[in-house]
């Protein structure tokens, strides 16, 4: 596993500080995929030597992202990388469809103005940011990521539960780990940002039944390239 380019812990802060930092970090680690495979062990003491961090500060760390679902506690096993699976996989989809119908057409039916204007500069943005930094092969581009998820966020922004938007959340953490283990098969001969635009469009004319299909078929569609990647379950 590469080294971590984000400096080590500082030994002299307070634990919870500590895990704070480490929290973060082996988060956005194990969504990239930078800790796989799915169900490898995670020993403590080798992610504190990794991480620059004390067994305290990591233990915390890992009881954290195991709420989150990205890490799992295995009795007296210790910790490891959350396993996937395609029933997984379908589940988390179909739940992320359910969940988000609901919030989207909750945003679409009361959400003001700032919900609009937010929504529409979130697209904007995404729109202007290509999806990968080379235009002959695909290599991830940092921005595009924040930005999709941005606009993601947005698209539910004003369903005025936050409760809802944060569960949403989780799973769109969920799916997009899933999503790094196929990402180079998605580029680039996925129309997303056609995709995009279209639900755009649909939430522009006011169509929320139009605007959840598309959605719907959006995440399943990034579903269904997983599931026929034959090495995207293979550890």
């Amino acid at each position: 596993m590469a080294k971590t380019p984000a400096p080590p812990a500082d030994p002299g802060a307070p634990a919870a500080t500590q895990a704070t930092t480490l929290y973060d970090r082996m988060r956005a680690d194990l969504l990239a995929g930078r800790l796989l495979p799915p169900g490898r062990k995670l020993q403590i003491e080798f992610l504190g030597h990794h991480y620059g961090a004390g067994q305290t500060p990591v233990r915390e760390a890992l009881n954290r992202l195991t709420a989150d679902g990205l890490v799992e506690q295995r009795d007296q096993r210790g910790f490891a990388v959350a396993a996937v699976s395609p029933a997984d996989l379908v589940e988390i989809t179909n739940t992320r469809c359910w969940l988000e119908e609901i919030a989207l057409r909750k945003s679409m039916a009361s959400g003001d103005a700032r919900w609009e204007e937010e929504l529409v500069l979130a697209f904007h943005r995404l729109s202007k940011t290509p999806r990968s930094l080379q235009a002959d092969r695909f290599e991830a581009n940092p921005e595009w990521e924040q930005r999709h998820r941005a606009f993601h966020r947005a698209l539910i922004g004003g369903c005025g539960s936050r409760w809802l938007i944060g569960f949403c959340e989780q799973l769109a953490d969920q799916l997009y780990r899933y999503r790094q283990l196929s990402v180079q098969k998605i580029f680039p001969d996925r129309p997303i940002q056609a995709e995009h635009e279209a639900l755009m469009d649909a939430i522009t004319a006011g169509n929320a039944d139009l605007a959840v299909a598309l959605l719907t078929e959006h995440y399943q569609k990034t579903a269904r390239i997983v599931l026929d990647d034959p090495e995207a379950f293979e550890g």
